[in-house]
């Protein structure tokens, strides 16, 4: 069976990275959440003192890309990809509110974006290959046998997000994860380089009012249909 590449794009807590797990687990494909990888590197940027609420290095970042290497290894006990950056488990670190708010930052540097691109192209090769991010199905993979575009409302989102956030230990308010989703999605959809947009031949599914088993059934059914049309 000939496998395909799927990429899956859309705003910020949309259950991207949910659905592509499942359904990369279920199709036996590679996954890679690309946003992690952009997470990782605000990491270090945030760790290097690169940025932070007062000012933000792009130069000094810039000139220490080529020392940041980020990849994936099979956790045993979650039987999920961990993000690893340089050999450190960023996992965890990685998925706070603080590290959420810089990332928009960050991806928006075109050199940035340029590396991991670069990165993201070597782990799709082969295809049999779930991605998901905010630029896969117009600039990493433009030729995807299935693209996907996930929205909801930012309300809905917010919700979703503060509480997966507070159920983790971790101190927000609504209000902050509200706004940091609405700043994101403004800047995600109006930097200068790989904005956020959906691309011409993607499907849109918005998941407001759809259970995670409901949207999984979905976009299931609609691979399959693209992985036998390619047979």
């Amino acid at each position: 069976m000939q496998k395909i590449t799927i990429a899956i794009d859309g705003f910020s807590s949309t259950g991207k990275s949910t659905v592509a797990k499942q359904l990369a687990k279920h199709l036996e494909y590679i996954y890679v959440d690309s946003g992690a990888m952009y997470r990782a590197v605000t990491y270090y940027a945030m760790k290097y003192g690169f940025i932070d609420a007062t000012q933000f290095d792009v130069v000094g970042l810039v000139s220490k890309l080529h020392d940041i290497v980020v990849y994936f290894e099979l956790n045993e006990k979650t039987g999920s990809a961990d993000v690893y950056l340089n050999g450190e488990n960023i996992e965890i670190p990685i998925r706070t509110l603080e590290v959420s708010n810089y990332v928009s930052q960050v991806a928006a540097i075109p050199e940035v974006r340029y590396q991991l691109v670069k990165q993201q192209h070597k782990m799709g090769s082969e295809k049999g290959v779930v991605m998901d991010g905010r630029d896969i199905g117009t600039v990493v993979f433009p030729d995807a046998e299935l693209k996907l575009f996930m929205t909801a409302s930012a309300e809905t989102r917010a919700t979703r997000r503060y509480d997966e956030l507070t159920l983790k230990g971790d101190i927000v308010t609504y209000n902050d994860v509200l706004h940091n989703i609405e700043e994101r999605d403004y800047m995600d959809s109006n930097r200068e380089d790989s904005p956020l947009r959906k691309a011409d031949d993607a499907i849109e599914i918005d998941n407001s009012n759809l259970s995670l088993d409901e949207q999984f059934q979905k976009i299931l059914k609609l691979a399959e249909a693209a992985i036998q049309k390619n047979n």
